[in-house]
């Protein structure tokens, strides 16, 4: 479990609010079901979570803890929580499906546990089998069968080429629930045209990754939808893209006046 107290002796950055934990470093070890997992190594560590690798009973698996540190005193730790909510829902609903991390507990306020997948992160220049983008485009439909548009297909590093050649998915916390019909819910047929939008761009950032990485593949139905971006998509990237660029040479200029190394934040 995480406990500020547990770490008082640890090192903190001297901008600490902009990571998610309130120390520079993951916990040495984490409790799970009353099972003990110790700390391997470090993935990331940026504003709203830290994620690492550990050990335990289960075999390796994948920390994820939200946002605990507050803001100038303000509390935090419910959008740690918040976040976890979020990926647990995902995790329920979309069961064990191939392609997927298995869910395996919660850790302390906001964090949990899923297994490790064996591989790495989708990397310009991955020759990928013919068959991935196929396997992956399989997985989504599963997924949005389920009721969940993953949302964030847009970042390749969401995307792991495992050890055996096959895509998988990672995080889900910003991923979205299709509305279940409800007569106290008036706007849910607005909602579940937003949900049936991102139901789309799932497809669309697919096609992206594939001009890219394997364009010998693409049908010319596939080459016409890969090339044409929707008014949303559009959208979406002039309220983002400035955000984006904003936030990046903020954190470069703050990060050289930084008086520790922060395990993860090159991750951001």
């Amino acid at each position: 479990m995480y406990r500020r107290d547990v770490h008082a002796h640890l090192p903190t950055a001297r901008h600490a609010w902009l990571y998610a934990l309130p120390c520079v470093h993951l916990p040495r070890s984490v409790v799970c079901h009353g099972d003990r997992y110790e700390h391997v190594r470090t993935f990331k560590h940026d504003f709203f979570a830290a994620t690492g690798l550990y050990r335990g009973p289960q075999g390796l698996c994948v920390l994820k803890l939200g946002r605990f540190n507050p803001i100038l005193g303000v509390p935090m730790a419910w959008v740690g929580r918040f976040l976890r909510w979020q990926e647990e829902r995902a995790y329920a609903d979309l069961g064990e499906l191939p392609g997927l991390p298995r869910y395996v507990g919660r850790v302390g306020t906001t964090g949990f546990l899923h297994t490790f997948v064996p591989g790495r992160v989708l990397q310009k220049g991955d020759r990928v089998s013919d068959s991935f983008f196929d396997q992956l485009a399989a997985l989504l439909r599963s997924m949005h069968e389920r009721g969940v548009a993953y949302v964030d297909l847009n970042k390749p590093q969401n995307i792991l080429l495992g050890d055996d050649g096959r895509p998988y998915l990672i995080d889900f916390q910003i991923s979205l629930r299709c509305p279940r019909p409800s007569p106290w819910l008036p706007w849910r047929y607005v909602l579940r045209w937003v949900w049936s939008l991102f139901c789309d761009a799932d497809g669309y950032h697919l096609l992206k990754h594939k001009r890219r990485l394997r364009p010998d593949l693409l049908t010319e139905p596939e080459r016409d939808a890969a090339g044409g971006v929707g008014f949303w998509i559009q959208a979406h990237r002039l309220i983002a893209r400035p955000l984006t660029q904003l936030r990046r040479r903020l954190l470069t200029r703050l990060s050289r006046s930084e008086t520790v190394d922060v395990a993860g934040s090159a991750a951001k």
